[in-house]
């Protein structure tokens, strides 16, 4: 049979899942980094299924599954959050009928920016993107480090750290940030990580003003943080270090665009290591991420 191209169903989730997974660690084992991903439950892309149906696709033979793509769109940034092909058939054309798919929704919501995040050794996507209008910007490098390595001689927190509550007005203050720091509100999605019981997240002051706000997962991954201003980015950094490493987990990681010297910067003295390289890709005119350090690939 001919392969059909459909949007994603609720029910399809799982099954995608797995091969997204499946699709990266095939392409990490190949490039010498072994297997990178495993399964999860798939709640954000519920939850953009259910905020905008159009930007999730699927690509099935038979009712197999050969492909998934998966955009969402927040003020004016849309964003690719995952394209993936089964192994066994790629190089067949289906990514690039699916990404059509995903650049559809993206014209049809009128955002004047499209960005996405994939593998820097991933040449095949990186054309086929190009091919599309989105162009590599910056590496994003996925950080890692011991729990105790980090704690060493870490400074003191220079911002003060309050929980994020669901009000109006902290909404607002939200929205104010990542209007400065990525050009959109997100405030859906900040609603989805308050929900989130694995996630915490809090307002970053100094004094009286607030200047940004981060997430920190309950495996002591930092992320999104973002700030008013990029001098503010290095406190807010630290701050969120500090909070990271009160915690019980093993590890604690970022993704760290490589624009922000700073923060690579402290990174690097206290011992967090590049463990896998990334790359941010975008339309012209948008992309200068030196206040914001995204959460993962798939959620910006």
């Amino acid at each position: 049979m001919s392969v059909v191209y459909r949007p994603a169903r609720a029910d399809d989730l799982a099954a995608t899942d797995a091969l997204v997974v499946s699709a990266i660690n095939d392409l990490t084992v190949r490039h010498g980094f072994g297997p990178m991903a495993t399964a999860s439950p798939p709640s954000f892309q519920l939850f953009s299924l259910k905020d905008d149906p159009d930007g999730l696709w699927i690509a099935e033979d038979d009712g197999e599954i050969l492909g998934f793509a998966w955009s969402w769109v927040c003020g004016n940034v849309w964003f690719l959050a995952q394209l993936f092909v089964d192994p066994a058939r790629q190089g067949q054309g289906i990514g690039n009928e699916l990404l059509g798919r995903t650049v559809e929704h993206a014209r049809k919501s009128g955002a004047a920016h499209r960005a996405l995040i994939t593998f820097t050794f991933n040449r095949v996507s990186q054309g086929l993107y190009m091919r599309h209008g989105l162009f590599p910007k910056m590496p994003i490098y996925l950080f890692n480090a011991a729990r105790e390595r980090v704690m060493q001689e870490l400074p003191a927190p220079p911002l003060r750290a309050i929980a994020i509550d669901g009000s109006a007005a902290t909404m607002k203050k939200l929205a104010e940030i990542d209007s400065r720091a990525i050009g959109a509100s997100r405030e859906k999605h900040h609603r989805y990580l308050l929900d989130d019981p694995t996630t915490t997240g809090v307002l970053l002051c100094a004094g009286s003003d607030c200047v940004g706000y981060s997430y920190l997962a309950s495996s002591a991954h930092i992320g999104p943080l973002a700030v008013t201003r990029p001098d503010f980015l290095h406190d807010a950094f630290t701050t969120a270090l500090k909070l990271a490493a009160d915690r019980s987990a093993e590890n604690v990681s970022a993704f760290l665009p490589g624009t922000c010297d700073s923060v690579l910067r402290l990174a690097v003295k206290q011992g967090i290591r590049i463990t896998f390289p990334m790359l941010l890709m975008a339309s012209p005119e948008y992309g200068d991420w030196t206040q914001y350090l995204p959460r993962n690939p798939g959620f910006m």
